[in-house]
């Protein structure tokens, strides 16, 4: 390391330049220094302390789960009731196996009808399928009179060749329901039944599904407006090899989505959903959700990560802190519901937000507004700890209504499960080809999502949907 010069033998010229030449470097090793600290904190987010997904992990980062240990061994719990294949007397084949003919110590014949039951196995299996042809005939007849009679095809034979809506309710349960690519959902088809299917007919199917579920999702739509409580959430979504968004509404029997060139209000104006609702609505807390005259509730998940990353960068007790509170008054929340309560009692409500503001109030003294520190215009940038104070002093009624609305959960995970199947779909076959097919799974996919929260069987209602008496989901 270098020496330090002798200032004693500086003069005062020198020494002012000297300081005119420091003292712009110290503002720059302040700032170098803050985005230092900036990229080591972006370094190590990850799916517990942020909202980044589990997958963008990665191999080398071991999985931290924000879920505590029930302290339960794993497997079956004592005292469960089990479910395994139990004997039915309702047997399909039999098959027996003979005694031999003679007995093999002194030759006497072995009498069948002498012979009894000794013990009994059961099989089960499902058979080896084959597609099968029905021929639809019309008959005609020319009366004595003249009068030529003539009998018709039902309006579900409109072709001298076609498919029934078995193998179409099947092939669209495979792309939408299960998630598989169109080819790989022809050639399982293919390959289970020996019945020859193209991907572009699978498509074809998947169009005409979307245009008979049309109607029931709007019901949907309408049924999400008037529901008590719902969640929305947003995420990418690639078509036609452009960034599109896909929307989703949810509660806990009702799923909706819709799929937008544009991301923020413009497409909830245009989905016409949102808008319209009045009660209230679980979010992420995402800036254009607020333009919407509704009753907000935030997810508190998002919180935790969020507080969980400040512990873990900060050192900070007030995080922890925090997240104790949060945690615990989701507990007693739902002790609440278990013993069919309504609401918390006044005191114990007024006890949460006495310690919520008091959490805040210590931790605002310990993180303070950043100020200027030189003549740059702008926006000064502050730190994310008073970003986070900033937000949970703000929104304390959102944060906390799970509290004061037990109707409210603690988290937005109805919404964000909603999205992670279409985002599985997505992984799997890519992105889609046409906005058309974007929108016919948006249609598809809240119909059965839908349907399956009721208690539904998938396959049965698209079934029904292809013979053109599918039911229709309840409002509630």
């Amino acid at each position: 390391m270098d020496e330090l010069p002798d200032l004693s033998s500086l003069s005062h010229a020198q020494k002012d330049d000297l300081i005119r030449l420091l003292y712009p470097l110290l503002e720059q090793v302040r700032q170098l220094t803050a985005r230092v600290e900036e990229l080591e904190a972006r370094l190590s987010k990850d799916s517990h302390n942020s909202s980044k997904p589990p997958s963008s992990d990665g191999l080398g980062k071991k999985t931290r789960s924000l879920r505590v240990s029930s302290g339960s061994k794993p497997g079956g719990q004592f005292g469960r009731a089990g479910k395994t294949l139990k004997r039915t007397s309702a047997v399909d084949v039999v098959i027996e196996y003979p005694l031999l003919p003679n007995c093999a110590q002194c030759g006497t014949p072995l009498l069948a009808a002498d012979s009894q039951v000794d013990e009994q196995r059961q099989v089960f299996d499902i058979p080896v399928a084959r597609y099968q042809i029905t021929e639809h005939r019309t008959r005609q007849l020319r009366c004595a009179c003249g009068q030529l009679h003539q009998s018709r095809f039902p309006d579900s034979v409109s072709e001298l060749v076609q498919y029934g809506p078995n193998v179409r309710a099947l092939a669209v349960h495979l792309t939408h329901g299960q998630l598989l690519p169109f080819a790989r959902s022809a050639q399982l088809i293919t390959q289970l039944y020996g019945l020859t299917v193209s991907p572009a007919t699978v498509l074809a199917w998947v169009a005409q599904a979307g245009g008979l579920l049309r109607p029931e999702v709007a019901r949907i739509a309408h049924a999400l407006i008037n529901a008590p409580v719902a969640h929305a959430d947003e995420s990418g979504l690639r078509v036609a090899s452009r960034l599109h968004w896909l929307h989703t509404v949810a509660s806990e029997t009702l799923t909706w989505y819709g799929v937008h060139a544009k991301r923020g209000m413009l497409a909830i104006a245009e989905h016409g959903l949102l808008p319209k609702r009045m009660a209230t609505l679980v979010h992420d807390c995402w800036k254009p959700y607020w333009q919407l005259n509704c009753e907000h509730a935030l997810c508190n998940a998002h919180l935790l990560r969020e507080l969980t990353f400040l512990r873990e960068t900060t050192r900070q007790r007030w995080p922890q802190r925090m997240i104790t509170l949060l945690v615990a008054a989701r507990d007693r929340c739902e002790a609440a519901r278990q013993d069919e309560r309504t609401a918390l009692s006044p005191r114990q409500i007024r006890r949460i937000f006495m310690r919520y503001e008091a959490i805040l109030k210590q931790a605002q003294a310990r993180n303070p507004r950043s100020e200027r520190q030189n003549k740059r215009r702008g926006r000064i940038k502050q730190t994310l700890a008073f970003n986070l104070l900033r937000r949970l002093h703000e929104h304390t009624a959102e944060v906390l209504r799970f509290v004061t609305d037990l109707r409210v959960p603690f988290t937005n995970n109805l919404g964000e499960r909603a999205i992670r199947m279409p985002k599985v779909k997505q992984k799997i076959s890519g992105c889609f080809r046409t906005l058309i097919g974007a929108q016919n799974f948006c249609t598809i996919r809240s119909y059965l999502d839908t349907m399956h929260k009721q208690g539904h069987n998938l396959f049965e209602v698209l079934r029904l949907a292809f013979m053109g008496c599918h039911p229709s989901p309840a409002s509630g």
